[in-house]
């Protein structure tokens, strides 16, 4: 008999002796409340008061009647339609959706276009199978799609997608590669909790995972493949970052990475963009081992539509991260477990021995620092940002100068933090997210960032509460090296998609802690290139053991640890760029003033914003300028909202004495730097390069 859910005191079943009281909350059978329940609702009680006669029941309660009829003797069901499953497993599979592009198939177009979806699927994984396929067999693995981890749901009627080349007999041929393809924040999150220790949601949502023993990137283990084409073309020898290796050295690390990731029940790939700008991206494939690093690249890489992924076809680059694995000491070249390799020729990245993420960002940097130049499109290590009239600025430095702070600005949109391109159609970030710092991060000081640490954030090494998981970002236990990587539209003025017109102002960011360069100066050409290849700024003391006074340090390009060609190749495109475009330079000064550090002060936060707002407004073209000592920098002599005897820095020292020493200190650091490109010649002439060396301090 069915019974139903009633605020009264009776419990009932079919048989009436086994009706009790129970208190407030019981159950009401329907077969007891047949008589006396009108049909409108209404309940009557007849009879009520007299005893226990036929119209009660006992303890003198009323009985419940109803006029409702009963069919074939059962109660009224009120209850849905039943389930479209036969078994849990079947009802499981009801719960989720299958992911099909809901996008047309657009005619011709792409190597997936106007064919069925299952003939895409396969040819998908042909693909995916090519780029695991070992040099010596020629063929890739088998692979299917989906987690080797999750039972069947339902039974198939169709096959599963999957490829099976005839390869010649081995372990890995004996088995599937599970394949997890380009997948969905939610399912990465399920995967790292799940197989990969050290991995928690913190309490903003945020994925905490760790990178292991590498908590940061290893420049000293990064190679590139020394061939005939590279030999010309890349910047080798002192100063260079670029480390050489043979062709088979890669090949050997190549051969090793693809059977450690091909020995694995499942490899997550990825799918995804470089450039925002539609006629330059790149295709990048990254295969890798783990839910973070896949999630970690889903953030930072431009995300495709579903579109844009059914004609997808075969990746520009492709990463192969078997980073938990690591390289062979004993093989030609290397200098420890670890080896970042990557092969121009090839067009392929392989990482052994780091699990590091940072690796790939920087990697694919170094990648587009070679392809882009191939186009006569200029790629930037700098912040950039967009006003509501349109005009843009570049803005360049080094780690404590301040780019992040003044590029993230709330009157203005933010095209990109990190990573740029500047080709004829104007100005594009190359990724399509950010990768913050997060030691000692606060709302107050930083609530774009904070803000943005949220469900699909990636934390990277970060230590939190065991049982709030609250993050306590001021905690270096790990290390100092905490990062947060996140989707650009996670910051709310950031401008989708992001790309932007020729910039107006390329502002050089400098943190000089000996005190003698101006709060602003306005750059010539000349200029601008000498200092956009001498990328400065100073080392206090306490920032790192053994430093007891101001440490000049010099970063070609503003990023010399990603660039490939001679620093004055991107130093000509630049210049040309800012020329065609009528674009001007600035050098800016966000460090110390009155004296060098430890005995003047910095400059405070308010004036270089005034300065910098004054820059984006064009007011600071207009004003009056004067020519320094020694650097040769146009100074200017008044800016709203900054006291002017700061402009020029003599002013601010009363030992005039001391500041020349320093100044002359300091340019002999930059000269000496210089050294090492005094001999490159741009061009068919020299013309260009002594124009730049005239640029440099006259003393």
């Amino acid at each position: 008999m069915l019974c139903f859910p009633h605020p009264f005191i009776i419990i009932c079943s079919s048989n009436r002796s086994l009706c009790t009281e129970v208190g407030w909350f019981g159950f009401l059978c329907r077969e007891e409340m047949a008589e006396n329940v009108t049909v409108n609702g209404e309940f009557s009680f007849p009879n009520a008061g007299k005893g226990t006669g036929t119209g009660t029941v006992r303890n003198g309660l009323a009985r419940i009647q109803t006029h409702t009829k009963k069919e074939n003797g059962i109660c009224h069901d009120d209850s849905g339609p039943p389930v479209k499953a036969q078994t849990i497993d079947e009802l499981h599979s009801l719960q989720k959706k299958r992911s099909a592009p809901t996008t047309p198939i657009k005619g011709a177009q792409g190597a997936f276009a106007t064919i069925s979806e299952e003939e895409r699927q396969k040819q998908q994984l042909q693909s995916i199978s090519a780029s695991l396929a070992s040099l010596t067999r020629e063929t890739g693995p088998k692979v299917v799609k989906g987690d080797p981890a999750k039972k069947p749901e339902t039974p198939k009627v169709a096959h599963d997608h999957h490829f099976a080349p005839n390869i010649s007999i081995s372990d890995s041929a004996l088995k599937f590669t599970h394949i997890l393809y380009n997948l969905s924040p939610a399912e990465l999150y399920e995967q790292a909790i799940k197989y990969e220790q050290g991995s928690s949601i913190t309490s903003s949502g945020a994925l905490a995972t760790l990178s292991g023993a590498k908590t940061g990137r290893s420049p000293r283990d990064k190679r590139v493949v020394r061939d005939e084409t590279t030999e010309d073309e890349l910047w080798w020898g002192k100063g260079s970052p670029n480390i050489e290796m043979d062709e088979q050295t890669f090949l050997v690390n190549r051969e090793r990475a693809v059977d450690y990731l091909n020995s694995l029940d499942k490899v997550y790939v990825n799918d995804q963009f470089l450039n925002w700008d539609p006629q330059h991206r790149i295709k990048v494939r990254i295969v890798s081992a783990r839910a973070y690093h896949s999630l970690f690249m889903h953030n930072m890489c431009i995300r495709p539509t579903a579109e844009e992924l059914e004609t997808f076809g075969t990746p520009d680059f492709t990463i192969y991260n078997a980073g938990r694995f690591p390289c062979n000491r004993y093989t030609h070249y290397m200098t420890s477990s670890t080896s970042i390799d990557l092969n121009l020729d090839r067009r392929e990245m392989v990482i052994l021995g780091t699990q590091y993420a940072g690796e790939m960002k920087k990697g694919l940097f170094s990648v587009m620092h070679y392809l882009m130049p191939k186009r006569q499109i200029l790629s930037l290590h700098s912040g950039c940002n967009i006003g509501k009239n349109g005009d843009v600025a570049l803005f360049f430095g080094l780690s404590g100068t301040g780019k992040t702070t003044l590029s993230t600005d709330h009157n203005r949109y933010l095209i990109g933090d990190d990573e740029h391109c500047w080709s004829e159609n104007g100005v594009s970030n190359i990724e399509g997210g950010c990768y913050a710092k997060c030691i000692d991060l606060s709302k107050e000081k930083e609530p774009d960032i904070w803000n943005a640490i949220k469900f699909g954030t990636v934390l990277e090494n970060v230590v939190f509460d065991e049982h709030t998981r609250e993050v306590d970002y001021s905690d270096k236990s790990v290390t100092e090296n905490t990062r947060a990587a996140y989707p650009i539209e996670y910051i709310p003025n950031a401008k989708i998609p992001c790309v932007g017109p020729h910039p107006k102002n390329v502002i050089l960011l400098a943190c000089d802690a000996f005190g003698v360069l101006p709060p602003v100066s306005k750059l010539n050409l000349a200029q601008t290139m000498y200092h956009f290849i001498s990328g400065y700024t100073a080392l206090v003391a306490g920032t790192e053991d053994g430093i007891k006074e101001p440490q000049a340090t010099f970063s070609a390009c503003f990023g010399a640890a990603f660039i490939m060609l001679h620093p004055t190749k991107y130093a000509a495109m630049l210049a040309e760029k800012m020329q065609r475009h009528g674009a001007t330079g600035w050098l800016v000064n966000t460090g110390w003033s009155g004296g060098s550090y430890g005995s003047g002060n910095r400059i405070k936060l308010a004036y270089t914003r005034k300065i910098i707002d004054a820059i984006h407004s064009g007011s600071l073209l207009k004003a009056s300028y004067k020519k320094s000592q020694v650097f040769g920098l146009e100074i200017p002599t008044e800016i709203e909202g900054v006291p002017s005897e700061i402009l020029d820095p003599i002013n601010t020292w009363a030992d005039k004495k001391a500041y020349q020493g320093n100044i002359l200190k300091l340019a002999g650091l930059f000269k000496k730097n210089f050294e090492g490109f005094v001999n490159y010649k741009i061009g068919k002439d020299n013309a260009l390069t002594e124009q730049i060396l005239a640029a440099g301090p006259n003393f």
